[in-house]
């Protein structure tokens, strides 16, 4: 039986092909959608572009277009392109977004089903910690909270030097989330440049899949051209990474149970991921950040998301 799964998402080139992974691999639920990697009306979009290219009747709802608080410093188009797929000018997709607001589809559909959906969230957490902020209770219903955000060790990648983009763009929605929810998996920066892919096998696998290695090719083009000129090796699959873990725990190879909380005032620190590795605050450990996962398992997930025959 396919997991089911509700992703929270901001595509998005690496959404793209998380999203790509979520359909072949599991069962998708919904997609809830938040402003980030660029505006709104371009997550939406995309996410409905992804719904058109699968073929696939995916819910999606569109969600919060803003931070909670603070409008934030940069997005992230420079690597995603403007338009958060690569500026490749796909038509307008067939597929359209819901009226209900994700805020209130992430409780709805938990209502639903309680217990039985594993929530992946891939982009700012804004829409999820509305989502708390309207009904507290909303993790008693999560069966798995997976969240691609932060960088353990402060090694990130905005202009905030420790922080990593999904938490340092809405860090008071992360703070929320890490203080509501009990246990969650928390995919890092970090790790996925530790699993990254070598570009010349990735090509490989683009070569051999079909439509959707050819649209994923096209899309990931601008963002392999920024990460070349700015030392990030190989190609950089940050949300793949936390789908995989969503979708399959057992690729988790080793992990750390930490308590993690968010720095929200600091001048150069706002947005950072501060993780108690000694146990000195004494609370109890929220967050089992994911270190490491069977690299092979991991790119075998990917090469089936890009229709590669193995």
């Amino acid at each position: 039986m396919k997991p089911p799964l509700l992703i929270d998402t901001d595509p998005g080139v690496d959404d793209a092909l998380a999203i790509l992974m979520a359909h072949a691999h599991a069962d998708i639920v919904g997609l809830s959608i938040a402003a980030g990697n660029v505006g709104l009306a371009h997550t939406v979009r995309n996410a409905c572009t992804l719904a058109d290219l699968l073929n696939a009747d995916i819910p999606v709802f569109a969600g919060c277009p803003t931070p909670l608080v603070r409008m934030p410093e940069e997005d992230a188009g420079h690597v995603h392109g403007v338009d958060g797929l690569g500026d490749v000018g796909f038509p307008a997709p067939n597929a359209q977004a819901s009226d209900e607001h994700a805020a209130h589809a992430l409780l709805r559909l938990t209502r639903e089903r309680p217990g039985e959906l594993t929530l992946v969230a891939l982009a700012p957490l804004t829409n999820l910690a509305l989502a708390l902020r309207l009904d507290p209770t909303l993790p008693q219903r999560v069966a798995r909270l997976v969240v691609m955000g932060g960088a353990v060790t402060g090694h990130g990648n905005t202009g905030k030097i420790p922080a990593e983009f999904n938490i340092g763009f809405d860090p008071e929605a992360a703070h929320v989330v890490f203080e509501a929810f009990p246990s969650f998996d928390l995919v890092d920066w970090e790790a996925t440049l530790r699993h990254a892919f070598d570009d010349n096998e990735f090509d490989t696998w683009l070569a051999a899949g079909d439509k959707r290695a050819e649209f994923f090719g096209k899309v990931v083009a601008t963002a392999r051209r920024y990460n070349a000129t700015h030392d990030r090796r190989g190609v950089i699959a940050a949300d793949a990474l936390a789908m995989a873990v969503a979708i399959e725990p057992s690729i988790v190879t080793r992990s750390e149970k930490r308590v993690v909380a968010v720095e929200l005032d600091g001048r150069l620190t706002r947005g950072a991921t501060v993780v108690d590795w000694t146990n000195r605050l004494g609370q109890p450990a929220q967050a089992n950040i994911v270190l490491e996962v069977d690299h092979a398992r991991f790119s075998a997930m990917v090469r089936h998301a890009l229709g590669v025959s193995d």
